[in-house]
């Protein structure tokens, strides 16, 4: 399923991914984790990730060009909110490429996955993002997201 992301803008559509598309989430996630964590050499663990979670259940979109170029991406999971035990829609993975930046797709993206969650009948969504990510929290506060949790690690 194809959608035009911005109507006043025809070159960037949103396109459904489906399991054909696995290779390409991949790779969505390692240049992710390549650019926020450069010093990491071995990304294996994602291939893991992508085979536990990735379902029919867990919708995928890719933002394409006019040519058909994949340059951005949001994948969902279904997650369970640990303080009510509500079922609710949590962002795995969004990813622009950085030639795209600043243009609003990543905010497009995220409220259509928003729309796509009320629409499926969810009444809350969540998301996970990195401290060191300031450009990614600084946009899901101004989408209405706020911190819940902290997550804390300790290297042994």
């Amino acid at each position: 399923m194809t959608t035009n992301l911005f109507p006043d803008r025809t070159e960037y559509k949103l396109v459904t991914g489906a399991a054909l598309d696995v290779a390409a989430l991949l790779k969505f996630l390692q240049v992710t984790y390549q650019e926020l964590y450069p010093h990491q050499q071995n990304y294996q663990h994602l291939q893991l990730t992508v085979d536990r979670y990735f379902s029919s259940e867990t919708p995928l979109w890719f933002v394409t060009t006019s040519n058909s170029t994949k340059i951005a991406c949001l994948w969902l999971g279904i997650a369970i909110d640990q303080v009510n035990g509500v079922r609710h829609p949590n962002i795995f993975l969004v990813y622009v490429d950085p030639a795209y930046r600043r243009q609003g797709i990543a905010k497009a993206s995220i409220e259509h996955a928003e729309a796509w969650a009320k629409n499926s009948g969810y009444t809350q969504m969540g998301l996970q993002v990195f401290t060191a990510n300031q450009s990614a929290i600084e946009l899901y506060q101004q989408l209405g997201y706020q911190p819940r949790s902290i997550s804390m690690m300790r290297d042994l």
